[in-house]
C-alpha cells in the first residue's frame, strides 16, 4: 500500500493572504459606513423634529395656544394641568416622546428665539452650539 505524501489543504501562506484580504475589505467598509451613520442620525433628528412640530400644530388648533415652556413637550402625550379636557385629543398628539438619536431629550422653547416656537436637539455632544455632528438641529433650519 502506498501512502500519499502530499496532503490536501491550505498552506499557512494561503490562509494569511486570505486574512489580509478580509482585513482590507473590512477596513474599507468601516471607513465608508461610519460617516453615513452620523448623517443618518442627523436626518433622524430632523424627521423627529418635523413630527413633533406637526403634533404641536395640532395641539395649537385644538387648544388655541402652544404648550407653555413649563408644560413642555410632555403636553403632547398627556393633558397638561389646566388644559381643556374636552378639547384635548384622546390618546394625545404623539404616542411617545422619543429621545434624539444621541439619547438626549428634545428641547422646547416657547416663545422661540428662532421661530414662534423652537424644537431642537443639541446634537451629538448634548451642548449648545457646535459644528458638524455636534451642531444644534432645530425646526428653524
Amino acid at each position: 500500500m502506498k501512502y500519499k505524501s502530499n496532503e490536501d489543504g491550505f498552506t499557512l501562506v494561503e490562509v494569511m493572504v486570505t486574512l489580509v484580504i478580509i482585513g482590507l475589505l473590512t477596513t474599507f467598509v468601516v471607513l465608508n459606513v461610519l460617516p453615513a451613520q452620523g448623517q443618518a442620525q442627523v436626518q433622524k433628528a430632523k424627521g423627529d423634529i418635523a413630527n413633533i412640530e406637526t403634533a404641536l400644530e395640532m395641539f395649537y388648533l385644538d387648544m388655541n395656544r402652544y404648550p407653555t415652556e413649563q408644560q413642555g413637550l410632555a403636553a403632547l402625550t398627556v393633558p397638561p394641568a389646566g388644559a381643556n379636557e374636552a378639547a384635548y385629543r384622546s390618546g394625545g398628539y404623539i404616542k411617545k416622546m422619543s429621545l434624539d438619536p444621541w439619547g438626549n431629550p428634545y428641547q422646547y422653547r416657547n416663545p422661540g428665539e428662532n421661530a414662534q416656537i423652537d424644537i431642537y436637539s443639541l446634537g451629538a455632544d448634548g451642548e449648545p452650539g457646535g459644528e458638524e455632528q455636534n451642531a444644534d438641529i432645530g425646526n428653524w433650519q
